[in-house]
């Protein structure tokens, strides 16, 4: 909520009218209801499904495939994350990009639904941005994991990591997966805006190769600076949000138990 913004003008970057034209730097809190209502139940969808499968998976496997573990389970939760953000991305990001005030989220979703469909309309992109997110889980992820374990290995004697530590941890591993991914988002993103006829002939391939035509490199990269400067800064609150809320769960439990016992 708080980066909002950058994601906004990441997005109108991004889009095939070009960022003068999808409303500048104005307006940059645009479509900040459906993110609003969409960040909590999909990040919870996530990370149930990837603590869950690493949970039930991890004591079966060889400390050495562990990264496998992660990706695998960051892929899982990405996709059933999909199923709420996929929504929330078609109507955030055509309210971003339009400059038409009456357009509101609510009529936006609305005319998602009645007049393209639920697959081509609220849905528009899912395979996009499903292949996105797996992508980015697997740089994101595993690396996560593997600064968490050498931090808490070298530096702190395998006493568990404080929340701002997980915090850092996130915020290196949401860099380097941003900065690697951006290609593919540009390509969701162009995806998700383009009007409906042109949606049904539109794939990634074939959306990276137009805008390489067009833009040469600097367009498969349009919005990185924003992008990866928001999932930084994001990464740094989420993780460290998301350790600090898990470790109260806990102790609270713990506590609870305790009492019970006695």
């Amino acid at each position: 909520m708080v980066l909002f913004p950058l994601d906004t003008i990441k997005t109108r970057l991004q889009s095939a009218q070009g960022f003068i034209k999808s409303g500048g730097f104005s307006g940059v809190y645009k479509g900040i209801g459906p993110q609003a209502i969409g960040s909590a139940p999909q990040a919870a969808l996530f990370f149930l499904t990837y603590e869950s499968f690493k949970y039930y998976v991890e004591p079966l496997v060889n400390p050495h495939y562990l990264p496998l573990v992660h990706m695998a389970a960051a892929s899982f939760g990405e996709v059933v994350a999909c199923l709420i953000r996929v929504p929330m991305e078609v109507v955030k990001q055509r309210r971003q990009t339009s400059t038409n005030r009456k357009h509101t989220s609510t009529r936006i979703l609305m005319h998602a639904w009645k007049s393209e469909g639920f697959r081509k309309g609220l849905y528009r992109g899912f395979g996009s941005t499903i292949l996105r997110e797996i992508p980015f889980s697997f740089i994101q992820f595993p690396i996560l994991e593997y600064l968490k374990s050498t931090y808490r290995i070298h530096f702190k004697n395998n006493i568990p990591l404080e929340s701002w530590e997980v915090a850092n941890c996130g915020a290196l591993a949401g860099a380097f997966a941003a900065a690697t991914t951006t290609p593919l988002d540009v390509a969701k993103t162009r995806i998700m805006l383009a009007d409906k006829k042109t949606a049904a002939t539109l794939r990634v391939r074939s959306v990276l190769q137009q805008v390489y035509r067009e833009k040469g490199v600097r367009g498969l990269f349009a919005g990185f600076t924003p992008r990866v400067l928001w999932i930084t800064l994001g990464g740094y609150v989420f993780f460290g949000m998301y350790d600090l809320s898990k470790n109260f769960c806990t102790d609270h439990l713990l506590d609870s138990e305790y009492e019970a016992i006695r």
